[in-house]
């Protein structure tokens, strides 16, 4: 992180590895720098024909032998990318050699002998942000899309990285930014008291771009879940078999199972991606009446995941259910049950106790219901189907979606310059005061591309990416 305090770009030549670490089948080590093609020829042995400045072709692999002096340090494919056509519009090397850790180092060293240097966390999409190869959105994107554990995150990143959210805010920041010059030159013919703007365009305008932002800043729900995983609280009475079914679900022992009341006195979470879908299952403490103070605040932190999760999970042991238990439990959690953005979902567990289910129970428990036993993970695929039939249709497709906070911040704060815009225009408030919140407005909406940017902004978002990106 340290190299990227100042964030000041180097014309120099940079290098790393661009495959994760640790050994493997092949290894990728990347240079990107005016010194790329020099370092890489001076150590690179073709098979074939002789490989030099006039005769290789961008976009091509070579097949040699990657040599220090007379030494042959291993068998390599190079690949060349001719500058401004490459990731960060310099010229690029990359090289795949054997995944050994000893190779790998080798290669490196004799690379950072010859002129190239180590390159910082994030540094070659830092250099793509700077030669304008991408804006600051895209380069996140590009964070997103390596961090992607599900086809939706996958989707969602993709969609960023190629542009279509940096888009729209260019779009939007383009208008407000004519109405404004209108505005400001207005200012320097103050005594002739003359418009140039329409003033009742520019509050369409406004009205406008308040629909718009407030569009993105309400999509930021289904963003942030999609990013972090959508969030299953798990809720029930003591022992109805909420840690057991967690368990299920993850295949593996994760909670503690026990017959005691209460034995799960804090949350406990834990992902699974079901049909390209990330779950957040969040296993609570168990509702109910109690005098142990621990136990009860595990049960405050429950009611508080409750009002997280978009999906919720009562579990109730099936040989307890009946009309009044049913009753009490629509009761207890009817703002969930008719909230349109949560899923409330009745577990009937145990049916491994049961010889057959009672047919009044399906329809007490009407269609929101999956019968399970989760010790003897019976019906847990149904379950499954179940969660992914809940949000299957969020498919996002190519819909702008904000899935970042830092996005979410600017466009809230956009927002607020934009009301103050209009209230000052009811107002009848100096056209000089109303420039400084129009000013404002393009100011946060300029800080999600990067048009308007510190070092502490670049710092904190390059030094994120892992070295070699």
């Amino acid at each position: 992180m340290s190299g990227f305090q100042s964030m000041v770009y180097k014309d120099d030549t940079i290098c790393a590895l661009a495959s994760p670490q640790g050994s493997g089948a092949i290894a990728v080590i990347r240079l990107s720098g005016k010194e790329s093609l020099n370092i890489a020829l001076a150590h690179f042995s073709a098979r074939k024909k002789p490989i030099n400045h006039d005769n290789i072709i961008s976009h091509h692999l070579y097949f040699g032998d990657f040599i220090d002096g007379d030494k042959i340090i291993d068998e390599i494919l190079l690949s060349y990318f001719k500058g401004p056509n490459s990731y960060t519009t310099e010229d690029i090397i990359e090289i795949s050699c054997h995944g050994s850790t000893y190779v790998q180092q080798l290669i490196i060293q004799v690379l950072l002998d010859s002129g190239a240097r180590m390159a910082d966390a994030g540094e070659f999409t830092m250099r793509a942000f700077y030669n304008g190869r991408m804006d600051l959105s895209q380069a996140e994107g590009v964070a997103d899309l390596i961090a992607s554990q599900s086809k939706t995150a996958h989707q969602l990143a993709l969609n960023q990285m190629r542009g279509g959210f940096s888009d729209k805010i260019k779009e939007l920041r383009t208008e407000l930014l004519n109405f404004t010059s209108l505005i400001e030159l207005e200012l320097d013919f103050a005594e002739e008291d003359v418009e140039f703007a329409d003033r009742k365009q520019f509050l369409l305008l406004i009205n406008r771009l308040k629909l718009e932002l407030n569009k993105l800043i309400e999509s930021f729900k289904l963003g942030n879940v999609i990013k972090k995983g959508i969030p299953v609280a798990i809720i029930g009475k003591p022992n109805a078999g909420k840690s057991t079914l967690l368990n299920a679900l993850l295949n593996e022992e994760k909670a503690l199972v026990s017959e005691i009341p209460g034995t799960t006195r804090d949350s406990i979470e834990d992902t699974i991606v079901i049909d390209g879908y990330t779950f957040r299952f969040i296993d609570t403490a168990g509702l109910r009446n109690s005098t142990d103070v621990i136990e009860n605040m595990g049960i405050e932190r429950t009611y508080e995941k409750i009002n997280q999760a978009v999906i919720i999970l009562y579990i109730c042991d099936i040989s307890e259910i009946n009309r009044e238990h049913i009753d009490e439990v629509f009761n207890e959690f009817k703002s969930y049950i008719n909230d349109i953005d949560k899923h409330f979902i009745f577990v009937a567990n145990k049916i491994d106790e049961l010889e057959t289910i009672p047919p009044h129970l399906k329809d007490m428990l009407e269609q929101n219901s999956v019968f399970v036993s989760a010790k003897r993970k019976e019906n847990i695929h149904l379950l499954a189907s179940t969660l992914v039939s809940k949000v299957k249709d969020k498919n996002i497709g190519n819909e702008i979606i904000v899935s970042n906070s830092r996005h979410y911040d600017a466009l809230a704060k956009s927002l607020d310059s934009l009301i103050q815009v209009e209230i000052g225009f009811q107002n009848d408030i100096p056209t000089d005061l109303i420039s400084i919140d129009i000013r404002q407005c393009l100011h946060h909406l300029g800080t999600i591309t990067g048009e308007i940017t510190t070092d502490e902004v670049l710092g904190n978002i390059f030094g994120k990416f892992c070295i070699g990106k």
